[in-house]
Formats: C-alpha cells, structure tokens, sequence
C-alpha cells in the first residue's frame, strides 16, 4: 500500500496499490506504473502526461480533467471510472479494456487504440478525431454524440454497441463493422454525408 500522499514527475512505481486516495492536482508528468492498482483514488486535475501505465488495474477512479496526454497504456483494466474532460489526445492505449462507468468528453484525438474493447459504460461526447483504431470493439456501450472526424479504422466492431450516436465524422466509418438497425439509425447522417436529399 502506497503511503507516500504525492506523486513524483517521472516517478518509478512498481506492484504499489493504491487505495481511496487523494491524488487531485498532483504531478505525475512521465511517471511509470507497473503492475500497479489504483482503486477509488480521486484523479481532479492530475498531471500525468507522458505517464506509462503497464499491466495495470485501475477501479473506481473518478475526476475531472485528468491531464494524460500522450500517456502509454498497455494491459490496463479501467474498471467503473467517473471522468470528466479526461485528456488523452496522442496517448497510445494497447490491449486496454474499460469496463463500466461513465465518461463525459473523453479526448482521444489522435490516439492510437490497439486491442481496445470498451464494454458496458458510457461514452458522452468523445473525441476520436484523427485517431487510429485497430481491432477496437464496442460492447453493451452508450456511444452517445461522437466525433470521428479524419479517424482511420480498421476491425471496428461497434455491431454489440447499446446505443450508436455520432455527431461528426460519420464518413470515417470505413473499416468499421455495424448491424443493420444501426445502419438504419445513421442513413441521414449518411445521406447528409453524400448530399442525397431524402424527400417523402
């Protein structure tokens, strides 16, 4: 159990847990997580950019503005989070599964998602602008007002999704994998898309 109560820039953090912590605010810039957990721990404002996360469980956690920009994480579990405006704009996320939980305004704008499986949570408005997505698949997922504008993706299946919305950017759907119902919902954004006039 971590007791330390502050996170160090490029910090070097091995098999530590941390539990019902206070981190808001605090400068973990470039830090390194390895097989670590981070179970209800409050994450308001936390500054870790550049952090790499490895083979890492992380439940519970909750904020708003949690600074991981250009972040690595690898073998991560993101389980029953509550974030706001989380910033992983350029983070790199591989073999990473977000199980549950709500996330408003998640900035993935041109992070690389590899291996990635969101499952049972809810996505309000994220960012995938200019992301890459590669075998990515959504489960029991509310995807709620996306953006994929200028996304590239490959084996995206958004088929098991529980609610599909997208806002922009529904041209970047080649290389995705959707059902017919969904094919239905999102025929005049598509036909919008083409410029086809549907009139009765």
């Amino acid at each position: 159990m971590w007791e330390d109560g502050v996170l160090e820039p490029d910090g070097d953090y091995d098999a530590v847990e941390f539990a019902d912590l206070d981190l808001a605010g605090q400068e973990g810039v470039g830090a390194r997580f390895m097989d670590c957990a981070l179970r209800r721990c409050a994450l308001d404002g936390a500054h870790l950019a550049k952090a790499r996360i490895l083979d890492s469980v992380l439940e519970g956690v909750r904020g708003v503005g949690t600074d991981l920009a250009g972040a690595s994480l690898r073998d991560v579990e993101l389980l029953e989070a509550r974030l706001g405006g989380a910033q992983l704009h350029g983070a790199v996320l591989e073999r990473v599964l977000v199980r549950g939980g709500k996330i408003d305004y998640l900035n993935l704008r041109t992070a690389r998602l590899r291996d990635v499986v969101f499952e049972g949570c809810v996505l309000v408005e994220p960012d995938f602008a200019g992301a890459v997505l590669e075998r990515v698949e959504f489960r029991d997922c509310v995807l709620r007002e996306a953006d994929f504008t200028g996304a590239r993706l490959a084996d995206v299946d958004l088929r098991a999704a529980a609610e599909l919305g997208i806002a922009r950017g529904v041209e970047a759907l080649a290389g995705a994998v959707i059902s017919p119902a969904q094919l239905f919902e999102l025929a005049p954004a598509l036909a919008a898309q083409l410029g086809v006039r549907v009139v009765a």
